[in-house]
Protein backbone atom coordinates (compact mmCIF):
# COMPACT_ATOMS: atom_id res chain seq x y z
CA UNK A 1 0.00 0.00 0.00
CA UNK A 2 1.86 3.13 -1.25
CA UNK A 3 1.47 6.08 -3.31
CA UNK A 4 1.77 4.25 -6.12
CA UNK A 5 -1.29 2.34 -6.22
CA UNK A 6 -3.04 1.65 -9.16
CA UNK A 7 -6.47 1.92 -7.25
CA UNK A 8 -7.89 3.52 -3.89
CA UNK A 9 -10.69 2.82 -1.76
CA UNK A 10 -12.03 5.85 -0.62
CA UNK A 11 -14.28 5.43 2.05
CA UNK A 12 -16.47 8.58 3.78
CA UNK A 13 -18.17 8.05 6.79
CA UNK A 14 -21.14 10.70 8.85
CA UNK A 15 -20.86 10.77 11.92
CA UNK A 16 -23.69 11.56 13.89
CA UNK A 17 -23.79 15.06 15.59
CA UNK A 18 -21.34 15.42 18.59
CA UNK A 19 -20.32 11.76 18.29
CA UNK A 20 -17.03 12.56 16.19
CA UNK A 21 -14.43 12.22 19.30
CA UNK A 22 -16.19 8.51 20.60
CA UNK A 23 -16.05 7.51 16.77
CA UNK A 24 -12.56 8.34 16.11
CA UNK A 25 -12.00 6.83 19.22
CA UNK A 26 -13.51 3.47 18.81
CA UNK A 27 -12.43 3.58 14.93
CA UNK A 28 -8.61 3.95 16.38
CA UNK A 29 -9.05 1.29 19.30
CA UNK A 30 -11.06 -1.92 17.36
CA UNK A 31 -10.49 -0.62 13.56
CA UNK A 32 -7.27 0.36 13.00
CA UNK A 33 -5.55 -2.97 14.52
CA UNK A 34 -7.45 -5.37 11.93
CA UNK A 35 -7.32 -2.82 9.35
CA UNK A 36 -3.07 -2.53 9.85
CA UNK A 37 -3.34 -6.58 9.60
CA UNK A 38 -5.17 -6.85 6.37
CA UNK A 39 -4.98 -3.39 4.55
CA UNK A 40 -1.55 -1.99 5.82
CA UNK A 41 -0.97 1.74 6.40
CA UNK A 42 -3.87 3.84 4.87
CA UNK A 43 -2.72 6.73 2.71
CA UNK A 44 -4.64 9.12 5.12
CA UNK A 45 -7.27 9.72 7.54
CA UNK A 46 -8.96 12.68 7.64
CA UNK A 47 -11.93 14.48 8.99
CA UNK A 48 -14.11 17.51 7.30
CA UNK A 49 -13.47 20.82 8.08
CA UNK A 50 -15.36 23.06 5.45
CA UNK A 51 -18.09 21.37 3.15
CA UNK A 52 -19.96 18.90 4.81
CA UNK A 53 -19.23 18.68 8.44
CA UNK A 54 -19.21 15.28 10.64
CA UNK A 55 -17.11 13.18 8.00
CA UNK A 56 -14.11 10.39 8.20
CA UNK A 57 -12.27 10.20 4.74
CA UNK A 58 -10.20 7.20 4.84
CA UNK A 59 -8.15 6.24 1.81
CA UNK A 60 -6.01 2.98 1.22
CA UNK A 61 -4.02 1.63 -1.62
CA UNK A 62 -4.64 -1.38 -3.77
CA UNK A 63 -2.25 -2.87 -6.70
CA UNK A 64 -5.59 -4.33 -8.12
CA UNK A 65 -9.14 -4.98 -7.79
CA UNK A 66 -8.13 -8.83 -6.99
CA UNK A 67 -6.09 -7.53 -4.22
CA UNK A 68 -8.65 -5.10 -2.65
CA UNK A 69 -11.19 -8.01 -2.50
CA UNK A 70 -8.74 -10.42 -1.33
CA UNK A 71 -7.79 -8.49 2.24
CA UNK A 72 -11.26 -6.73 2.45
CA UNK A 73 -12.89 -10.45 2.59
CA UNK A 74 -10.08 -11.66 4.75
CA UNK A 75 -10.49 -8.74 6.91
CA UNK A 76 -14.31 -9.31 7.31
CA UNK A 77 -13.23 -12.77 8.45
CA UNK A 78 -11.23 -11.84 11.47
CA UNK A 79 -12.78 -12.60 14.71
CA UNK A 80 -11.86 -8.94 16.22
CA UNK A 81 -13.78 -7.17 13.19
CA UNK A 82 -17.33 -7.88 14.59
CA UNK A 83 -16.63 -5.92 17.68
CA UNK A 84 -15.67 -2.56 15.71
CA UNK A 85 -18.99 -3.12 13.99
CA UNK A 86 -20.99 -3.44 17.11
CA UNK A 87 -19.46 -0.12 18.30
CA UNK A 88 -19.51 2.00 15.59
CA UNK A 89 -23.15 0.92 14.14
CA UNK A 90 -24.85 3.76 16.03
CA UNK A 91 -22.06 6.59 15.76
CA UNK A 92 -22.11 6.19 11.62
CA UNK A 93 -25.20 8.16 9.84
CA UNK A 94 -24.42 7.56 6.32
CA UNK A 95 -20.93 5.56 4.61
CA UNK A 96 -19.95 6.29 0.59
CA UNK A 97 -17.21 4.11 -0.69
CA UNK A 98 -15.30 4.74 -4.15
CA UNK A 99 -12.96 2.87 -6.13
CA UNK A 100 -10.72 5.40 -7.68
CA UNK A 101 -7.59 4.93 -10.32
CA UNK A 102 -4.38 6.61 -10.56
CA UNK A 103 -3.82 8.83 -13.26
CA UNK A 104 -1.51 8.69 -15.32
CA UNK A 105 0.87 11.89 -14.85
CA UNK A 106 4.42 11.99 -16.28
CA UNK A 107 5.34 15.42 -14.36
CA UNK A 108 4.89 13.58 -10.73
CA UNK A 109 6.93 10.60 -12.00
CA UNK A 110 9.70 12.81 -11.92
CA UNK A 111 12.59 12.21 -9.32
CA UNK A 112 13.96 15.76 -9.77
CA UNK A 113 12.09 17.22 -6.32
Amino acid sequence: MSYESAIVDLRTYTIRLRKMPEFLEVFDRLAMPVQLRYLGRPLGIFTSAVGPLNQVVHLWGFDDMGEFERLHAARDQDADWPAYLQASADLIVAQENRLIRRAAMPSLDRNDR
